[in-house]
Parts: structure tokens; sequence; C-alpha cells
């Protein structure tokens, strides 16, 4: 199954789809997103324009999200809303349902610890999907919210056998 993680933003939204076969997982491609315009609507409409481009190339079956988290900046909250309603509208256009992760469950899927930095996120992508070379931070969150993603799907796979048996 191919999974498709999306790490949404108006400057940089990263992506990166992962295949994934049993237990075992490999990188198939990232890259960085970087919506054109100064209007807000034409960001949003360049990201939409590349963001399915990226999905019609390569054809996930599965795809998550990050949630946004509420910072400080009230404005920039609900610019970021906004992208990731775009990021979110992508997949669901393909016909996929879009898992939806908080930061800090990303982290703790993928790190083991909820508070983990950018190097050690990258440093456990890297591990976990040998090859692989982000191009941005923004790649590397969208890697760690596809694998998140199929950890989850795994899970709930094998949940669901244990309770059918």
């Amino acid at each position: 199954m191919r999974v498709i993680g999306i790490d949404p933003g108006l400057r940089a939204c990263g992506w990166g789809v992962i295949e994934v076969d049993g237990s075992h997982v490999r990188h198939v491609a990232s890259g960085t997103c970087r919506p054109e315009g100064d209007a807000l609507c034409d960001r949003l409409l360049s990201l939409h324009t590349l963001l399915r481009a990226v999905v019609a190339a390569q054809a996930p079956e599965a795809a998550a999200i990050e949630q946004t988290f509420v910072n400080k900046n009230g404005q920039g909250t609900l610019k970021l809303g906004q992208a990731r309603g775009v990021a979110m509208l992508v997949p669901a256009q393909a016909g996929l349902r879009v898992g939806e992760y908080a930061p800090n469950a990303i982290k703790k899927a993928v790190v083991g610890a909820g508070h983990a930095d950018k190097a050690q996120v990258l440093h456990m992508v890297r591990l976990q999907l040998p090859g692989c070379d982000p191009d941005s931070a923004d790649a590397t969150d969208a890697l760690a919210i596809a694998l998140c993603h199929a950890f989850h799907l795994r899970s709930s796979s094998r949940l669901a056998a244990a309770l059918r048996a």
C-alpha cells in the first residue's frame, strides 16, 4: 500500500510517499511544494495545483496530514488552517480518507518521544527509510506523518483481525 503524508504550509508544504508491505516499509518519493503568489487566494490555488500533481503522479492509496497546533499568532494559525484545508481536499478528491495526527503523536510513533526535535525526527526517518534524503524539514515531517499513519493502519488491521477471530 502506498501512503502519502502531507505537512501543510503556505510557503512550503512537505509531502512524502512510502510503500508498505506487511512489516516492510520503503521510501518511494518526497519533496516540497512551494506555492507561488502574493495574495492568499493565489497561494492556496497554487498549493492545490501542486499537490494534485503529486497525488496524480504518486497514486497513493492512503493519506495522512498533521493536525494544526494553535500558536500565539492567531492570524498565522488561521492561514495555516486554510493551507491544511487544501492539503486535505486534494487526497479527498482522489477518493482517499485522510488520517489526522497531532505533532506529538507523530513524533512519538517515529522517534519514541513526543517532544523530539527536528534532528531526531530526521535521524529516525532516515533510519526507517534507508536511502531517503528529504529536501527540507517539511518533507522530513511529511515522511514521518506517512510512517505514523502506516503504523496506525497496521495496528488497526491487526486489531480488526483479532476481533474477527
